[in-house]
């Protein structure tokens, strides 16, 4: 069994309405879906993708009104990546950050791509990665109203960034439980600190990997708003996730096992660094309970939820949605 990408990658916000703004207004994705964590009911769940919120394309944010700011450290998901078409692109995108207000960094070259790192309004630290030579798994397409152009669109999700103190136990998860391979190493843009290691799964390419930065200099994370939650992993379909479900027991590594997140089925667990890795089933998909034409609107509840749409609804601060 292997992965066939990164599938989504969930962080937390302290307001949705200014995270939607951002998100949709200046980096021009698509909000999807508009729902709530299905965990505490009284918060938004907001999903950003592509034209139909393919695999692989999907930022999701939990809203949590009390976070305080995220403290950044050891143990964590440090950085995230977001593919664009090209190196040209990166031109157009440091053009817009600048026109916005927006933190960055000049372009860089990362594991042999060109890169521009940058921060979101919350200190989310987010990389675009030039899409130019990529031969691994295909990117989505950029939403047809998006406000950013479409050759300069984003169209996906790119390598996941890990800090971890004991790199070899997470490396041992990765290679031996979950099939990454290791790929080659770049260096670290922190003097004095080891290269960061690049693994890859499936196709491999810019949406299937994950970089580990070892690091022994740092406290470990306080995760709040700014910080990342999980990173979730492509699994084909329901039947290769209870695969994977008794391969995680038989290994004994605490874990949820089968979870019905509705648009897609889930199984969570930890690496022994403290990481949430999440395997999540490409389907059913976003299109189950609203036209395509439509996604994200209106709110939308899963089934199990729509009983308590009335209560639900009481509570959320209303989210202006159009785009």
């Amino acid at each position: 069994m292997e992965f066939k990408g990164i599938h989504h990658v969930s962080a937390i916000t302290k307001t949705a309405t200014e995270n939607f703004k951002f998100y949709t207004k200046i980096l021009g994705l698509r909000l999807i879906k508009k729902t709530v964590n299905q965990d505490d009911i009284s918060v938004y769940h907001l999903f950003y993708g592509d034209e139909v919120g393919n695999p692989g394309t999907e930022l999701t944010f939990f809203e949590l009104p009390n976070a305080g700011r995220n403290v950044d450290g050891n143990n964590s998901i440090s950085a995230l990546s977001l593919r664009v078409p090209s190196d040209r692109a990166l031109d157009y995108w440091s053009g817009r950050l600048t026109e916005f207000g927006v933190e960055h960094e000049e372009v860089k070259q990362r594991a042999g791509r060109a890169t521009l790192a940058f921060k979101d309004f919350e200190g989310q630290r987010l990389i675009l990665v030039s899409d130019e030579n990529n031969a691994g798994v295909l990117g989505g397409k950029p939403w047809d109203r998006s406000p950013v152009p479409a050759e300069y669109g984003i169209v996906g999700l790119g390598p996941v960034q890990l800090t971890v103190s004991e790199p070899e136990l997470t490396i041992t998860v990765l290679t031996d439980l979950m099939g990454f391979r290791p790929k080659g190493q770049y260096p670290s843009s922190i003097p004095g600190q080891p290269d960061i290691l690049v693994f890859e799964t499936g196709e491999g390419g810019t949406g299937a990997e994950v970089h580990i930065e070892p690091r022994t200099d740092l406290p470990r994370e306080r995760l709040g708003r700014g910080g990342v939650h999980h990173v979730a992993f492509r699994v084909a379909d329901e039947e290769e996730l209870r695969a994977w479900i008794e391969r995680i027991r038989s290994v004994r590594l605490p874990n949820s096992g089968f979870v019905d997140r509705f648009y897609f089925r889930s199984l969570y667990f930890r690496e022994p660094n403290g990481i949430l890795f999440e395997l999540a089933t490409d389907g059913p998909g976003f299109a189950t309970d609203e036209d395509i034409e439509h996604l994200g609107e209106s709110l939308a509840l899963p089934p199990f939820l729509e009983s308590k749409r009335a209560q639900i609804e009481a509570h959320l601060k209303p989210l202006d949605t159009v785009q």
